[in-house]
């Protein structure tokens, strides 16, 4: 698959963030002064804002077209730690529309914007960490949620300000920075199209263990670029979304034409996941030549009864895991009591958001809630340490269908379970359970392959990973930046 994107050249002009009052002392509020730089430069047609080396405090910012905004190497944004400076603006987050707190750096709405350099974006997370968690990690809106049958609504309700945030935009190149401890999710694009990331490190766990810390999240967009990109999160770490259930099946708009390469992964719950957020569709995705190292799952793809949609035409190649527990794994019942709203009963009368109303809308009718996934084909991928091969859970009236398996070797404690799954075909497929035991069919029909249990080769990496071991990306070994 083949991507181009091709920005128009930017103005030469530069707005240096210092002409406009911005403080590089770590200590004075620039918000003002940094969002008077951008405003110059879009007011001028477009242009270059610059920062000395230096740590500037911020709230919101909001990029405009036609504007680069570089962050050399020395030049820190750190987010004010103050719900106020991040006002509320409509955007979808985890599969709804809502009225969420601005990001940190927006392009909302905006054409031909760059975010560049090797600096660092820090997201302030554990100010917000603490309010899902707690002071003790025990007392926080996450448990107090939990105790009352309302895990699903914690991660909306809570409202967590994300790093950076991709909107209704075109023609959007992110290059080279740093993101670390983001409040919620660390870079998202959503209802975009011809987006390039490449070369961005992000490290969402700096200083503490961030609740639902994902790396990149693309959501309903369309023509998108990652690659080179080093990625140590708490949940997943590149993710692929298109809303969730009716809203997501109203809105009705696909993540598609998407190129994910030469990319490591370390933490997190998925190098690359599928959902689980799926409600419009997710197609014609191919992911190559990535190394995961030590995420909780390889390939992910995951939804929900009342989900919807359709994941199809994905080619994932030339890939090597180590000490990935799931290397291939499909769950499309994914973790119920999140995925599936349910009001408490002495909470039906009880005034409540209205994001809740949104989220408990039932689909209409409920076959139209249930996900499909097909034509999925994996090749050149080779895992060891993992703890189960393949783990898979369709539905009956929608299996699982044409999953193909090409040169694929894995070293696991067990082969895994498949069950309502049809026309999955394997060839050099191999399989290495410590336990002994083949793999288990429930429900499915037409699997026609056999796992070699005769010895795995050698994991390597593929040839083009080495880039990933070039100045400016942290070794493969290094879990800090």
């Amino acid at each position: 698959m083949l991507l181009a994107l091709r920005c128009p050249a930017l103005q030469a002009a530069d707005f240096d963030v210092l002409r406009y009052g911005a403080q590089p002392d770590a200590a004075t509020p620039c918000t003002a002064a940094i969002q008077r730089a951008i405003d110059a430069a879009g007011a001028a047609g477009g242009g270059l804002v610059i920062f000395p080396k230096g740590t500037f405090l911020t709230g919101a910012l909001f990029l405009k077209s036609n504007v680069e905004l570089r962050l050399a190497a020395g030049v820190v944004l750190r987010a004010v730690r103050d719900d106020s400076a991040y006002p509320l603006i409509r955007s979808r987050v985890a599969g709804i529309e809502m009225d969420w707190p601005a990001a940190v750096i927006n392009v909302y709405g905006q054409t031909n914007v760059t975010i560049s350099g090797q600096g660092t974006l820090d997201g302030s997370g554990d100010f917000w960490w603490q309010k899902f968690w707690g002071d003790d990690g025990k007392h926080g809106m996450l448990k107090d949620y939990e105790s009352r049958g309302l895990r699903w609504a914690v991660d909306y309700d809570c409202q967590r300000v994300r790093a950076l945030l991709i909107y209704d935009s075109q023609n959007v190149t992110v290059s080279g920075i740093n993101i670390e401890r983001s409040g919620f999710w660390s870079l998202t694009a959503t209802y975009s199209a011809k987006i390039k990331i490449d070369g961005v490190t992000i490290r969402a766990n700096v200083g503490g263990h961030g609740p639902s810390s994902d790396g990149i999240d693309l959501d309903s967009s369309r023509e998108v670029l990652v690659e080179n990109c080093d990625i140590d999160a708490n949940d997943d770490d590149i993710c692929l979304k298109a809303g969730r259930d009716a809203d997501g099946l109203r809105v009705n708009r696909p993540t598609e034409n998407v190129v994910i390469r030469d990319c490591v992964t370390r933490s997190g719950y998925g190098m690359v996941t599928f959902g689980s957020e799926t409600s419009g569709g997710i197609r014609n995705v191919e992911v190559s030549h990535m190394r995961a190292i030590g995420t909780k799952y390889g390939v992910h793809f995951k939804s929900a009864k009342i989900r919807g949609g359709v994941i199809q035409n994905i080619f994932v190649h030339d890939v090597a895991m180590e000490n990935v527990e799931r290397p291939l794994a499909f769950e499309l019942n994914w973790y119920p009591n999140y995925s599936v709203p349910t009001l408490p009963a002495e909470l039906a009368q009880a005034k409540h958001p209205a994001h809740w109303d949104v989220l408990l809308q039932p689909v209409s009718p409920p076959e139209r809630g249930i996900p499909e996934v097909r034509h999925i084909s994996f090749a050149n991928l080779h895992a060891t340490g993992a703890k189960q091969a393949i783990v898979g859970e369709g539905f009956p009236a929608k299996p699982i269908h044409d999953v193909t398996l090409t040169n694929v070797s894995v070293e696991a404690q067990s082969a895994g379970k498949i069950r309502y799954a049809s026309a999955w075909k394997g060839a050099n497929f191999t399989v290495h359970a410590a336990d002994g035991k083949p793999f288990v069919f429930l429900n499915c029909q037409a699997m026609d392959f056999v796992a070699n249990t005769n010895g795995l080769p050698a994991l390597a990496v593929p040839a083009r990973q080495a880039r990933l071991d070039s100045p400016g990306l942290p070794s493969l070994t290094s879990k800090t930046p």
